[in-house]
């Protein structure tokens, strides 16, 4: 059975989409059945140009990735979230709906890149560094052998990634 995972961010334009982006490349490569979804409280409609243009240097598929917004992910209909990782300050402190499946729930934060000051390379490393960041966390998740887990040990689990 998929492993489902969400990753919210308020406006769903660069860390939640970066998330997203990163463990479905890295499930892909591993042939890890683990799908990550993205979306925001207040999704801003648009991507990053910046997330995009660094995921694509590194070669990672974009195909798909939209903002969108979570309570596309709420309803009854919406696929059951195993686990829901927040990486923005401000969606880890807003009540968040009911998840179908009642999902073991992190927060890893990461800076906002996208007000990062500097010219455009200065701007583009703060994307690449979370990029980066994300990933290796997302490599750790991929590790973790997630079908045989119960939601404590899958929780503690979780949390010592957020150490790492």
């Amino acid at each position: 059975m998929t492993t489902n995972v969400l990753i919210l961010c308020t406006h769903n334009s660069a860390r939640s989409v970066l998330s997203e982006a990163m463990l479905n490349h890295h499930a892909r490569r591993l042939g890890a059945d683990v799908r990550a979804h993205s979306a925001g409280s207040a999704p801003s409609g648009r991507i990053n140009p910046l997330a995009l243009a660094v995921l694509a240097e590194a070669g990672i598929s974009t195909v798909g990735v939209r903002s969108k917004s979570w309570d596309e992910f709420s309803g009854a209909d919406a696929p059951r979230m195993r686990i829901v990782i927040t990486v923005c300050d401000s969606a880890a402190s807003e009540v968040c709906p009911i998840w179908p499946g009642s999902p073991v729930k992190v927060h890893w934060g990461y800076p906002d890149p996208s007000i990062a000051p500097g010219d455009e390379a200065a701007r583009r490393a703060a994307f690449d560094l979370p990029r980066q960041a994300i990933g290796y966390r997302m490599l750790l998740l991929l590790r973790l052998p997630l079908e045989s887990m119960d939601d404590a040990a899958l929780q503690a689990a979780l949390l010592g990634i957020s150490r790492s």
